[in-house]
């Protein structure tokens, strides 16, 4: 078994415990440690468009955003409201592991009513499903808890880069038991963690950053995060964090670059309305671009701190007319989309649906920034790269992100790897092109359950000539 432990000598290391000289022993850990509800594989071929695409899509609500709130809300001062949160499998595991702390969630209408227990409850399990928020975001508020609570996850997760939170937690004064330095795992911490300075590397993910920030003004001492590493990717999320955080009366200090100082204090409860979730977007404008339609998606926030809006500067890049007035966005397709160059290290999330439209654009096309990508869902790079190959693109990877020739496609099976992301990806590949089929569309889940439904709706009244509106069957959810 290994222990993630600090001290003042040595820093952080791992302990492991060795009965026969010279040899480790094998791990006391059983491999799985919860029941995690799973999601069933369903095979989809997705609707070819007959027609421009001219449609007005709306789409619910950013999980970025519903799951920070979520954890926010649980560590506040008092009860919070969140309207038009986002009802998907990410959301609710966060709800089941929170709920599973101590916190009290009611659902009433389109808002859920968010109670904060008066001390965190362990002796719990968690399951994170492949919940990069929740395997990250849930050990960080469970090392407030009274007791020891263990990690699990689906297959896949036990891939995703985790000694980063883990051995921060360590050192903030956490145990944490584990086979190795990923999923699964058991934290046991103190409601009265000190908390201080603590250096990460959090060049795989700046959700290690976010994790460590939103709990940091219930230490009590505060915390002194800094990094030290490559240079972090999508720093827009840890934006949104700091930005919630200042909504609900935080202070914090990141004037300095690559360090976050973070006041200790009450987390103030605050009602709040969630955005739209851009990046989910991204797929139905995109939609526009590659049939030479219209496609307008309601509620664009005028200021926002998702990485999704930069899909405004991207689609321009490849040649599509982009608009946005007041809160309505439009891409307006034309004649060929362009080959581009892009640095997507802030917006990696929308580089499955980048590299889609460079596969039909008419040059070659760079993605570039996205190296952390490989230790996603899935190897995000490695993916993209034989699906497309299996097109008959011609895609090579790089040392961070991608090269890619377009060449004339075909159909031919399209494998999601359990990726959200690249299920939208093959769903807008199949607009354009024939006999394309989705090995599992049940993934979309994660983020958006209704998608195959909106993106039907959406296609199939592409000939109908007036705009078409596809709607979340529970738009508020």
């Amino acid at each position: 078994m290994c222990t993630w432990e600090s001290d003042a000598v040595h820093g952080l290391h791992a302990v492991y415990s060795v009965s026969n000289p010279g040899r480790i022993p094998r791990p006391a850990l059983p491999r799985r440690l919860a029941r995690v509800p799973t999601l069933s594989p369903r095979p989809w071929s997705p609707p070819r468009a007959m027609a421009p695409i001219n449609a007005r899509v709306r789409v619910p609500g950013s999980k970025s955003e519903t799951n920070r709130a979520l954890v926010l809300a649980a560590l506040a001062s008092g009860p919070s409201v969140i309207g038009n949160g986002l009802e998907a499998r990410d959301t609710q595991l966060m709800r089941d592991a929170l709920g599973a702390l101590g916190v009290r969630i009611v659902e009433q209408g389109s808002t859920w009513h968010v109670e904060p227990p008066a001390h965190l409850r362990g002796n719990t399990t968690i399951a994170c499903g492949l919940a990069g928020t929740v395997m990250r975001f849930v050990p960080a508020v469970a090392a407030l808890a009274n007791g020891p609570v263990t990690f699990d996850a689906d297959e896949q997760a036990y891939a995703r880069p985790m000694g980063a939170i883990l051995g921060a937690l360590a050192a903030l004064g956490a145990t944490v038991e584990s086979q190795t330095d990923t999923l699964p795992f058991t934290l046991t911490g103190d409601p009265q963690l000190p908390g201080g300075v603590v250096t990460v590397d959090a060049s795989a993910s700046s959700q290690f950053v976010s994790a460590l920030l939103l709990v940091g003004a219930r230490f009590a001492q505060g915390l002194d995060l800094r990094h030290d590493g490559k240079a972090i990717p999508s720093q827009p999320h840890i934006d949104m964090t700091v930005a919630m955080l200042r909504e609900r009366g935080v202070q914090v200090d990141d004037t300095e670059p690559d360090r976050w100082v973070v006041s200790p204090g009450p987390i103030a409860p605050l009602d709040a309305a969630i955005e739209p979730d851009l990046s989910n977007a991204a797929p139905f404008l995109a939609a526009a671009a590659v049939t030479g339609g219209s496609v307008t998606v309601p509620n664009w926030p005028s200021h926002t701190h998702q990485p999704g809006d930069q899909v405004r500067d991207i689609f321009e890049r490849f040649g599509a007319e982009v608009r946005l007035v007041g809160d309505e966005l439009t891409v307006q397709g034309v004649d060929a989309l362009h080959g581009v160059d892009l640095d997507l290290h802030e917006a990696s999330e929308l580089t499955p649906v980048v590299a889609a439209l460079a596969a039909l654009a008419d040059h070659t096309s760079h993605i570039r920034g996205v190296a952390h990508i490989r230790g996603h869902e899935t190897d995000r790079l490695a993916a993209l790269e034989a699906e497309l190959d299996g097109l008959g693109a011609h895609v090579t990877q790089t040392a961070d992100g991608l090269t890619i020739h377009p060449k004339l496609l075909g159909g031919n099976l399209w494998r999601t790897y359990a990726d959200h992301r690249m299920a939208q990806a093959g769903a807008l590949l199949g607009l354009v092109i024939d006999d394309i089929e989705l090995d599992d569309v049940s993934c979309t889940g994660k983020t958006m359950p209704d998608f195959v439904d909106l993106w039907t709706t959406m296609v199939n009244h592409a000939e109908s000539g007036p705009v078409s509106s596809a709607e979340p069957r529970s738009p508020a959810r």
